[in-house]
């Protein structure tokens, strides 16, 4: 359980709120609109009403008593920009902030941010890759260059072990996981057989898992 202040709670910030409470970490949420606010009082641990700009509410709340600080400011960039300073300079061990396009992350990282987020960018393009082919079940991207996807298994592939396929040493690729009917077995060794009703949980590097899969 970590210990999160979450400030800006406009259509983003709040699905952050109740996924973060739901996983069980004491959350505080700040906006300085009282209708956000009071939308999520039974979603969070404590919540306040204020200016994430004004450097003496920040200090109120007790910076450096949070693992995470987390700018969902969406609709005010200079508002951001600012929180995200101020949140460094009171002494915020992690501060993670919301961009919108690259040319603000360059400026939030520069000016606080230990890493930032790109939650339209980030949707966007794995709606693209999710939906634009009929046997991509799901992608996670975990850096630049790698992802992890899972996708149906090949009709050439099923039937067969992944031993007898060679995945790794020919495509570069490897298989973490199968998944059958909703379930998934991770404990996979070299004679487990693929079938057509599965899908595997596959890591690589992207352009190898384009390759491989057609993507």
């Amino acid at each position: 359980m970590k210990s999160i202040l979450l400030i800006g709670l406009g259509r983003f910030g709040k699905h952050i709120a109740v996924q973060l409470g739901q996983l069980g970490h004491q959350v505080m949420a700040v906006d300085h609109n009282e209708d956000r606010v009071n939308d999520v009082l039974n979603d969070v641990t404590s919540a306040q009403i204020g200016d994430s700009t004004n450097a003496d509410f920040l200090e109120s709340l007790g910076i450096r008593n949070f693992d995470v600080c987390i700018v969902a400011i969406g609709n005010d960039f200079q508002s951001s920009l600012e929180t995200t300073s101020l949140l460094k300079e009171l002494g915020a061990s992690l501060v993670v902030s919301r961009a919108e396009r690259d040319v603000q992350a360059k400026f939030l990282l520069r000016n606080g941010a230990d890493e930032v987020v790109y939650p339209e960018k980030q949707i966007a393009k794995w709606a693209a890759i999710r939906y634009s082919a009929d046997h991509i079940l799901d992608y996670i991207e975990l850096d630049e260059k790698n992802a992890i996807f899972e996708v149906s298994v090949p009709e050439a592939w099923s039937g067969k072990s992944i031993g007898q396929l060679d995945i790794r040493k020919k495509h570069n690729i490897n298989i973490l996981a199968v998944k059958t009917g909703g379930k998934i077995n991770a404990t996979i060794t070299s004679d487990t057989i693929l079938s057509e009703e599965n899908t595997i949980l596959v890591l690589g590097e992207f352009k190898a898992l384009q390759k491989c899969f057609r993507i």
